[in-house]
C-alpha cells in the first residue's frame, strides 16, 4: 500500500476539515473534538454537497446543504437516509498525516 502525505495535524482545527485534491477525486479529512482523524470523499451521498464545509460533530459530519448526517467511520448516511461515501485510509505519524490513494476506490458497504 502506498502513503500520500497530506499534511500536518495543526493544519486541520479541532471538530474541523480540510481538502485535499487527488487522482480520485476531492477528499475531506476531518479532525473530531477528541483528535480522531478521518477521510472521506468530499460529497454528500444525496445531492453532493461539500462535506468538508459541514459540522463535524462526535464522530459525524452534518452536510451543509440538506442536513444529511454521515458517519465519518462508515461514510454511510444515518437516520432514515439511504447512501454512502467512501471511506479513505488515513495514517497518522507523529504530527504527520497520510492517505493510501490505491485503496480508496473501495465503497463503504
Amino acid at each position: 500500500m502506498s502513503w500520500i502525505d497530506i499534511g500536518s495535524i495543526a493544519d486541520i482545527p479541532h471538530r474541523g476539515a480540510r481538502c485535499v485534491v487527488t487522482p480520485q477525486g476531492r477528499i475531506a479529512v476531518f479532525r473530531t473534538m477528541d483528535d480522531r482523524f478521518f477521510a472521506i470523499e468530499d460529497h454528500c451521498p444525496h445531492k453532493g454537497g461539500p462535506l468538508s464545509q459541514g459540522i463535524v460533530h462526535g464522530a459525524a459530519v452534518t452536510c451543509p446543504l440538506h442536513n444529511w448526517v454521515i458517519s465519518l467511520e462508515t461514510g454511510k448516511a444515518q437516520g432514515a437516509d439511504e447512501g454512502c461515501v467512501r471511506t479513505i485510509p488515513l495514517r497518522r505519524e507523529g504530527e504527520k498525516l497520510f492517505i493510501a490513494l490505491d485503496v480508496a476506490m473501495r465503497r463503504a458497504g
